[in-house]
């Protein structure tokens, strides 16, 4: 069987790329196309395969931030020659979903539908730009929704998404929640620490601002892990008791999760791989109770929720979590139900049932 695989991005190894690393596994020959490829940022089983960039990934400045090639975005997806393939799975946060699969079956795994255009366009286009930018808005809200029907079978990585499947594009979906790594993410014998942690990519939507600056007001330590397009503001409220430690390889992130008092979790997520992962160390979660958490953090048990994104509620929430007692047996046997192996398995039979029609 001839397998293509199909991938918005390949700069970093996140949450998607999990995704993306099991469907390598399962199609080891498959080729891989992309809209930006950059050359060493991914594990060796998806960089050992036959990758085809776009022509986006030519064109200068497109390494350092591709959202600026936005509108060209149809234009590379439509430039995939995908007709010899029995089946396309494309990975999609952004314009995979739109690919052509002429003479095969199409398997979206759908991240989100595009969040620059629909639900979090005010977070990327602020101000006057939001109205600069409102005509390619429009053109793109257009043609993600005339694509849909290039898709053969949608799968969801969270209730959450499913709802916006269904939504924008009319569409019912399958629900496979990603993996994380249940076998490097474990708990520790040492005991935790008094300080928070916060690890996120600096992007506007997961809201690690909103986290420091209640923290700040509060006098209680927080440590901030992460890097990206966010990261002038969040340098500019580091300090203090709040410690900016930047990037950190996934074993330092590791023992962050497991002496860390709870992580912390501001933005709404369309599903939330680092959550998943401080369980699997054991630690509990302090998160906004909205989007994909509401999936793999179970309220009173692994976690509490606060229900607006503001300074106070943040601290309110911090301040009941200090009152309670939470088991990190039971973060841990919540975060295994989000195994790689249990993804593996459900996202297999559900391409194999795809395929059969």
């Amino acid at each position: 069987m001839r397998v293509a695989l199909v991938h918005d991005f390949l700069y970093t190894m996140r949450g998607a790329e999990r995704v993306l690393d099991v469907l390598c596994e399962l199609y080891p020959d498959a080729d891989l196309y992309s809209l930006v490829y950059r050359k060493g940022t991914l594990n060796p089983r998806i960089e050992s395969r036959r990758i085809v960039p776009s022509f986006v990934n030519r064109l200068p400045g497109a390494h350092l931030n591709h959202r600026y090639f936005l509108p060209l975005f149809p234009f590379a997806i439509a430039g995939f020659s995908l007709d010899r393939y029995d089946l396309v799975i494309s990975s999609s946060y952004c314009a995979a979903k739109a690919v052509r699969a002429p003479s095969g079956v199409h398997v979206c795994y759908c991240h989100t539908p595009m969040r620059y255009i629909w639900d979090m366009a005010d977070e990327y286009f602020r101000g006057w730009r939001r109205a600069v930018a409102e005509p390619v808005l429009g053109f793109l809200r257009a043609w993600d929704r005339r694509t849909v029907a290039r898709v053969d079978t949608f799968v969801a990585n969270s209730s959450c998404v499913a709802e916006r499947i269904r939504r924008i594009y009319g569409r019912d979906s399958e629900i496979v929640h990603p993996p994380a790594d249940a076998d490097f993410y474990t708990p520790a014998s040492a005991p935790r620490e008094e300080w928070y942690l916060c690890a996120s990519a600096f992007a506007p939507y997961k809201r690690v601002d909103l986290a420091m600056e209640a923290f700040r007001a509060s006098g209680r330590r927080l440590k901030v892990v992460g890097s990206g397009q966010d990261e002038a503001r969040v340098r500019s409220l580091a300090g203090g008791n709040v410690d900016l430690l930047g990037w950190q390889p996934d074993e330092a992130l590791r023992d962050l999760y497991r002496r860390c008092r709870a992580l912390v979790f501001a933005g709404e997520e369309d599903f939330g791989i680092v959550p998943v992962e401080a369980q699997l160390c054991g630690a509990p979660v302090v998160a906004f109770g909205r989007g994909g958490l509401l999936d793999s953090v179970v309220e009173d048990r692994t976690g509490l929720f606060f229900h607006a994104q503001t300074v106070d509620a943040i601290n309110d929430a911090v301040s009941r979590f200090e009152r309670m007692t939470f088991d990190p047996a039971e973060c841990r046997r919540n975060g295994e139900r989000f195994s790689r192996s249990r993804f593996r398995d459900r996202i297999r039979d559900l391409l194999e049932q795809a395929m059969r029609g």
